[in-house]
């Protein structure tokens, strides 16, 4: 099995179609199919099923792709290591991250990367929480953003990002300095989800409130959406709001609460050259940049975070 044969077995399992893997490799079609035949006969077994809706990897197929992926994993660091040895910094990271730190955190570290790093290339895949730690278990990204705690692999702390209330424009509690969780649980209350309602159902029961939840909504814009039409109050990370809030009020918590915000490799002492450079970046932008994005009330906090 040589490793282009790997590269292409595992291009076409992540793209999903011979004709996709071709573009990533900058292969044709037939290139790519005939690769993948004579790695089947190489290896005497069949490993993709091919149909009209796409690929499926054969239960042999799934058997060997941790493999695969951990041989080609491997050689992109060994290239890597070789490259940093005569003072090169080449190679590809593949970060993971959910929706709120794609647009609030990612963008300012990868234009810092790649003033230090041009020839690094950057590549990332977002998803929710769960999807990311699978990636992180399964090798198919080298560093993700998550929040903490998360077992199981090497992570640094990066920000606080503190729990806010989410109100109507013209609601009577808008005005005030910081608002109860009490005084949200006398309302009907929206619960976001996809990976933020324990930390929000874990606050209420430090305050010793219960909420009265109408809905329960995954998509952040929807949620202020129906905040706006007055369906209901809702409790949400800072950072997942937009810069602009349209109707609505952002208003601090009586009692604090934040989500943890880290960054995490499988393991840190196999991390390849530039995945470990990534993840120094990250801390230093976070430490130039982020305090500014902080409210008052937690800018002391979040400084010494990194």
């Amino acid at each position: 099995m040589t490793l282009m044969q790997a590269q292409v077995f595992l291009a076409v399992v992540e793209t999903g179609t011979f004709t996709k893997a071709g573009e990533r490799l900058n292969l044709s079609q037939s290139g790519v199919s005939h690769t993948i035949s004579g790695l089947e006969t190489e290896l005497g077994i069949q490993l993709l099923v091919r149909n009209r809706h796409g690929i499926k990897l054969t239960q042999a197929g799934e058997r060997i792709l941790a493999h695969v992926r951990e041989m080609v994993n491997r050689a992109e660091q060994i290239r890597q290591i070789a490259a940093d040895t005569i003072g090169m910094s080449i190679g590809t990271i593949r970060i993971g991250s959910f929706p709120s730190a794609s647009a609030k955190l990612l963008p300012g570290i990868i234009r810092a990367f790649q003033e230090q790093f041009p020839q690094i290339e950057l590549v990332f895949c977002e998803g929710t929480y769960g999807q990311i730690v699978q990636w992180l278990q399964a090798g198919e990204v080298d560093a993700a953003f998550v929040t903490l705690p998360t077992s199981g692999f090497d992570s640094i702390a990066l920000i606080e990002d503190p729990l806010v209330a989410v109100l109507p424009h013209d609601h009577s509690l808008g005005g005030k300095h910081a608002v109860t969780h009490e005084e949200i649980a006398a309302e009907p209350f929206i619960l976001p989800l996809a990976g933020c309602e324990k930390l929000v159902l874990e606050s209420f029961q430090r305050a010793g409130a219960t909420p009265h939840i109408r809905f329960e909504v995954a998509d952040n814009p929807t949620i202020l959406a129906m905040v706006k039409e007055g369906l209901g109050l809702s409790i949400v990370p800072r950072l997942t709001l937009p810069a602009t809030l349209d109707g609505v009020v952002a208003v601090p918590l009586a009692l604090e609460a934040a989500r943890s915000i880290g960054l995490a490799v499988p393991v840190l002492d196999d991390a390849a050259p530039a995945v470990k450079a990534f993840r120094q970046t990250a801390l230093e932008w976070v430490d130039q940049h982020f305090a500014r994005m902080q409210p008052p009330s937690m800018q002391q906090k979040s400084g010494g975070s990194g």
